[in-house]
């Protein structure tokens, strides 16, 4: 079926991205309701349990995405989406027909469980699934989803607090529940990962859904064929070396670098403070002295930015320049645009300035921020966090490296509110320093990885181990115990 079909199934995979983005972002707009506040009943210590709505969903993403490690590879990548839809169900009918705090929370900790397995098995199915000249594309088209649930989300949020009594806020929660529903009821459709089907044994399986990949022509199936040999014989060659143990991942000096190169984008990524702008965006502006209505218009137009900024990268540029020049450009942006913000909020303080340029230039300063992450760590830390590994350790690698994405998510989530309203301006200090120090290690430790295929990463790590040496080695043992045998039967 070619290019098109996989672009589907990427795209319809993705949902769950969907599911990411809005529930992420929907709660930045609920906390300033006035109704969820009363729900809520404790006005004195409103920051710190706003702040535990959002890191207990940030929370239960770190386990979600710490046990989709092993789902996936035990029961393969469709089964686990199919577990983090129905987490997802569950979680969000929760927070929807909450009639306390305490089922709120739990709510959000099933929902931000569902979040974590999504968030790390839908670019791993789309890595795996993905010609390599089109890979950056495909798995890019989850941060396009998430970006997309913002948007959702934002304008959802927005248009509810018109809303009467508690509808203002249980409507905007409850509507997670359609795209959990439609991933759900799509996924039983979307195929196998050939990669995950040959490391199962099932070969036949295997080649028939790479041959779907690559469309019906005959060079797209002569293409496909050759694809499945050099796929089969180094997952084969992975197989023999396996230990099915996390130590794998720094057993060898190529481990390790692939290992730190994921975990240290994920962790980059939540070091550029998107996720602080995205959870508490109508606060900073607020900080920049917006009115609360306001701060959500301006939250709902900012969430548009991301996305339409992304696809440009994903469609035009990721798959050309590559991995390490835009999140080289990304970090250094960020030392810009968060330095001259924290000027502006030091020299005209919201309390006290009415100056209605330096409001505006913050803003810019924000919206400068999420172009930036889509032209940069946005798309490419899910792409390279899921493409380093091989076959035998992808699945707990891109787990690993998720959950490295939610510690620091839900960190930053939980003391973000209180440090913008208590130190203000001081607070963008840390992210100035942070990404100062990404960009030289970017710059020092990083590879390339575009256009190669998954097969090709041991050469770019430099793994000691040979597909062909593995197999032709295995093959002379094989041959000699059977020579031994022989002897003895003699």
């Amino acid at each position: 079926m070619g290019v098109v079909y996989n672009i589907f199934l990427a795209t319809f995979c993705a949902i769950g991205s969907f599911l990411f983005g809005y529930d992420s972002g929907i709660i930045a707009s609920v906390i300033t309701f006035d109704s969820f506040k009363e729900f809520i009943n404790n006005p004195g210590n409103y920051d710190s349990l706003s702040g535990a709505v959002v890191s207990t969903f940030t929370g239960g993403c770190f386990f979600g995405a710490a046990i989709a490690g092993w789902t996936n590879d035990k029961l393969g990548r469709i089964r686990t989406v199919q577990i983090g839809a129905i987490l997802a169900l569950w979680g969000c009918s929760m927070q929807a027909g909450a009639n306390n705090f305490a089922c709120m929370l739990v709510g959000r900790i099933v929902a931000g469980f569902a979040i974590g397995v999504l968030s790390m098995t839908v670019p791993l199915y789309n890595t795996e699934i993905a010609p390599p000249k089109h890979r950056g594309f495909m798995v890019g088209l989850a941060q396009q989803m998430i970006g997309i649930g913002f948007i959702v989300a934002n304008w959802v949020g927005y248009g509810c607090q018109f809303l009467k009594g508690n509808t203002e806020w249980r409507l905007p929660l409850g509507l997670q529940l359609a795209p959990a529903f439609l991933l759900l009821l799509g996924s039983p459709f979307m195929p196998q990962s050939p990669r995950w089907l040959l490391e199962h044994g099932r070969d036949e399986e295997a080649l028939a859904v790479v041959r779907k990949l690559h469309g019906t022509s005959a060079d797209a199936q002569r293409a496909a064929d050759e694809e499945f040999a050099e796929m089969q014989t180094t997952i084969k060659a992975e197989l023999l070396v396996r230990s099915r143990s996390i130590s794998d991942l720094w057993a060898t000096r190529g481990m390790l670098r692939r290992t730190l190169v994921a975990v240290g984008v994920q962790v980059f990524g939540q070091f550029s403070g998107i996720n602080v702008i995205n959870y508490f965006g109508p606060s900073m502006y607020k900080a920049l002295g917006l009115t609360s209505g306001q701060s959500l218009l301006v939250q709902g137009i900012y969430g548009a930015v991301g996305p339409i900024t992304n696809f440009f990268f994903i469609t035009l540029i990721l798959d050309t320049v590559g991995r390490k020049k835009p999140l080289m450009f990304g970090a250094g942006s960020f030392v810009v645009t968060y330095s001259v913000l924290t000027a502006i909020v030091a020299s005209f303080p919201p309390d006290e300035s009415t100056n209605h340029a330096a409001q505006r230039a913050g803003i810019a300063m924000i919206f400068l921020t999420s172009i930036f992450f889509s032209l940069s760590f946005g798309p490419v830390s899910w792409v390279l966090a899921s493409e380093v590994f091989p076959t035998r350790t992808r699945s707990i690698g891109t787990s690993v490296a998720t959950c490295a994405n939610w510690a620091f998510n839900v960190l930053f989530s939980q003391v973000s509110n209180i440090a913008i309203n208590n130190i203000s301006w001081r607070y963008y200090l840390v992210f100035i320093c942070l990404n100062f120090v990404d960009f030289v290690l970017i710059g020092l430790f990083f590879p390339e990885t575009k256009g190669k295929t998954l097969e090709d990463m041991a050469e770019i790590f430099g793994d000691e181990i040979d597909a062909h040496d593995v197999l032709e080695s295995a093959h002379v043992n094989d041959k000699l115990d059977h020579e031994k045998l022989e002897e003895k039967s003699a």
